[in-house]
Order: structure tokens, then C-alpha cells, then sequence
């Protein structure tokens, strides 16, 4: 009598299964690796360009007799100057400038420079402490070269606007 003899090993469809899902496995884990590599270094480089990008500190929209937009002053951290942007048309004359001022409650409003030139946006020396103190920045028209020296302004405001301290 011949019998027949059952084989104990596993069959070569479940062998070449395995070894696919190996396959499988190992590329997705690979694969994982590397976009997790990417994703770090991805995140280092734009940890670095926020780090080397400029944040505005100190805001202040001057507003016109109309309650209007006049002028847009900014401070950035680390920048030793405000950035004045004429939001309107308005412009000085031939015999006069447009003078930026700094007012706080108790102190005497103090001149933070002349703003020389009529393009759109321009740069006032200035540091962060000209603005520390500082609640309201306004601007008057003065002859030309600005008011003298401990003088206030001669004529009313022109643009007024609060001083925003942003937090970081």
C-alpha cells in the first residue's frame, strides 16, 4: 500500500507572500525615514528665516482731521529708524516740512525729526527708546527744517495717531 505523504512545509504562495510584504514594509519604513529627515530640515530653515526676519515693535496709523489713513509708522526690532508710509496725497509745500512728534502724558511733546522727503515711504532716525515712552505720534507742518530746537510744534496737528506696542 502506498501512502501518501502530507508535506509540512508552507506552500510557496504563502513564502512569496511574506517576502512581498517584507518588501513592502522595509520601502515604507525607509520611506518614512527619509520624509521625516525632510520634515526636520524643512523645519531648521524656517526656524532660521523667522529668526532673521524683522518684526514690527512699534505701530502707530496717523489718522487726518476726517478720521482717515494719513501716515503709517512703523519700528522694527533692531532697526535704529521708523519707517514712515504716506497713505494719502497730501504733501507740504515749497516753504514747509512735515514734522514727526512724539507725545506721552506728562512729559513735553518731543520732535523726533523732520520728514525730508516727499517720496511715498521714508526712514526717521530713531531708537526704540524715542518710542518707548511714547502713547501718540503726530505730525504738524512746520516752516521749513522743522520748529527750533526745545519749540513745539506752531501750528495744530495734522495727522494724530496712538503708538502700538506689539508683543513678541
Amino acid at each position: 500500500m502506498v501512502e501518501a505523504v502530507e508535506s509540512r512545509g508552507v506552500s510557496g504562495w504563502w513564502r512569496a507572500a511574506a517576502i512581498a510584504l517584507l518588501v513592502i514594509l522595509s520601502v515604507g519604513a525607509a520611506a518614512s525615514a527619509s520624509m521625516f529627515e525632510q520634515f526636520k530640515a524643512q523645519i531648521q530653515h524656517i526656524q532660521a528665516q523667522l529668526k532673521d526676519t524683522k518684526q514690527v515693535k512699534y505701530i502707530a496709523v496717523l489718522l487726518d482731521a476726517n478720521q482717515a489713513p494719513a501716515m503709517l509708522v512703523t519700528m522694527t526690532v533692531g532697526d535704529d529708524a521708523l519707517q514712515i508710509q504716506r497713505l494719502n496725497a497730501v504733501t507740504e509745500g515749497r516753504e514747509d516740512s512735515m514734522q514727526l512728534w512724539a507725545m506721552s502724558e506728562g512729559d513735553p511733546t518731543r520732535s523726533l525729526g523732520v520728514i525730508e522727503s516727499k517720496a511715498k515711504t521714508v526712514r526717521l532716525p530713531a531708537t526704540e527708546r524715542d518710542l518707548a515712552s511714547a502713547t501718540t505720534l503726530a505730525i504738524s507742518v512746520e516752516d521749513k527744517g522743522g520748529a527750533n530746537a526745545g519749540q513745539g510744534p506752531r501750528l495744530p496737528y495734522l495727522f494724530k495717531g496712538s503708538v502700538i506696542q506689539k508683543a513678541l
